[in-house]
């Protein structure tokens, strides 16, 4: 072949081997043919089925079904046939070898921080605004933190499902001891707002406690440290820019700041030093730890162990707000003829399941389609009515092709700020690691 055909919109063809090239660049291992077997029965569904690929086992796997049940009314004469995938590299993979050959599912859950790694390869389709909005779906119904990362070449690739941000639980007796609450029972956001305050806070919450202050559990995890790293970075308002081919326009003084922070955080003194994930959940779980650092996901964990845990969006402790976060959402397999009465139904059908968000915030999610967060049923579920203010002030991962949730590229820079935090590398070499690291990937060609 001497030449690469332009797609319909610009892109360059989709084809095996760009769909590979695009899977292992975000980190993914290769699934033989075998896995795929099953891929191919999608084009000849019968036309009353949307078929979805999403990753939600457990307890979020069930109340996607619940939402399937609910939204019915609002797609009749539709059903939803849910493939669950492993979590993680194994489902990008998976679902790019899909796209690329046509064998995809009709909508499938991707998150929204590995978009720019799908959109610009052709992996997925744009969605028709104007006919989500005769479903009742618009633009003007998600917070523009999370709408801006829809978009590429001018089109919407993804409909937010939630956002899902990283943010504080507390046990709301030894925070009221300590004084950190207000007169309603909500976190003083203000004692928490600088590193100064945000420290003599875990002091307090030790004392209040008797045992210890703020947990995070961070150790040998390939996301948690970068989690926490980013969102203050991008408090402090320092560069963040990742320019094709590099290098890296950051500001190290502000990276080492950060780094220095994190590390008296988990100094072992009033707070915990080395915190695995699960050891993490339970220094909370079991009162050894007032408060906890972590994504809004844990829930049901926390809850489980106090009826009464508290929540509250990341405190402002740099001084710009800005919250870590990422965003379940939906995307199109790209099809290179799609039947357009399918697509219809598809659509209908992914509004009909926004429309049913109300179910998923009960896992602890905020749902991006915003008129669900303005009713009062929403007001009334607590604590997740407590931080859905994080929705606007969210900052996901770079928009860059090799970065998001699952990516090499967190697991990185997690490394790095282990060692500083477990091993005691210097805040500013850590910081020049990782931007050693960071123009390593972007010295990579984009496989778009």
């Amino acid at each position: 072949m001497t030449g690469t055909p332009a797609s319909p919109v610009g892109r360059p063809a989709l084809t095996r081997r760009r769909a590979l090239t695009a899977a292992f660049a975000t980190g993914a291992t290769a699934l033989g043919a075998g896995a795929l077997s099953g891929c191919g029965s999608a084009l000849a569904a019968n036309e009353s089925t949307v078929r979805l690929w999403d990753l939600f086992s457990g307890a979020d796997g069930g109340l996607l079904n619940d939402m399937v049940r609910k939204a019915r009314p609002d797609m009749p004469g539709t059903r939803i046939e849910r493939t669950v995938l492993e979590w993680g590299t194994p489902y990008y993979t998976k679902l790019a070898m899909a796209s690329a050959g046509g064998r995809g599912p009709d909508v499938a859950v991707a998150h929204m921080s590995r978009l720019a790694g799908y959109a610009p390869s052709g992996l997925v389709d744009p969605w028709d605004m104007d006919l989500l909005a005769e479903f009742g779906v618009r633009r003007e119904d998600f917070a523009d933190a999370v709408w801006s990362r829809t978009q590429y070449d001018g089109k919407t690739y993804a409909i937010p499902l939630d956002t899902h941000p990283f943010i504080v639980f507390f046990h709301p007796e030894p925070m009221k001891k300590a004084g950190l609450l207000t007169k309603d029972g909500t976190l003083d956001a203000d004692a928490f707002s600088s590193p100064d305050r945000f420290l003599a806070a875990g002091k307090e919450l030790a004392k209040a406690s008797g045992k210890q202050g703020i947990a995070f559990g961070y150790a040998t995890d390939t996301a948690q440290g970068w989690r926490l790293f980013y969102g203050l970075y991008r408090q402090t308002g320092g560069a963040f820019t990742l320019p094709a081919g590099g290098p890296a326009e950051v500001d190290l003084d502000r990276m080492a700041e950060v780094i220095a922070f994190m590390a008296k955080v988990v100094d072992g003194r009033v707070n915990p030093k080395r915190l695995d994930y699960n050891a993490g959940l339970a220094s909370f779980t079991n009162g050894q730890t007032a408060m906890i650092l972590s994504g809004e996901w844990e829930l049901g964990t926390y809850r489980a162990a106090d009826k009464h845990v508290g929540a509250a969006p990341f405190p402002t402790v740099f001084g710009t707000p800005a919250v870590y976060a990422d965003s379940h959402s939906f995307v199109l397999p790209h099809r290179d003829h799609p039947d357009e009465e399918h697509r219809r139904r598809t659509h209908r059908t992914v509004a009909a399941l926004l429309k049913a968000g109300q179910i998923w915030a009960t896992a602890g999610h905020i749902p991006a389609y915003e008129p669900i967060t303005r009713t009062k049923e929403y007001a009334a579920l607590l604590p997740q009515a407590h931080y859905k203010a994080a929705a606007a002030e969210v900052v996901l991962d770079p928009a860059v092709w090799f970065a998001g949730a699952g990516s090499d590229f967190q697991n990185a820079m997690s490394q790095v700020l282990q060692q500083a935090l477990l091993d005691g590398l210097a805040p500013d070499r850590a910081a020049r690691a990782m931007v050693r690291r960071i123009n390593t990937f972007l010295a990579k060609p984009s496989p778009a």
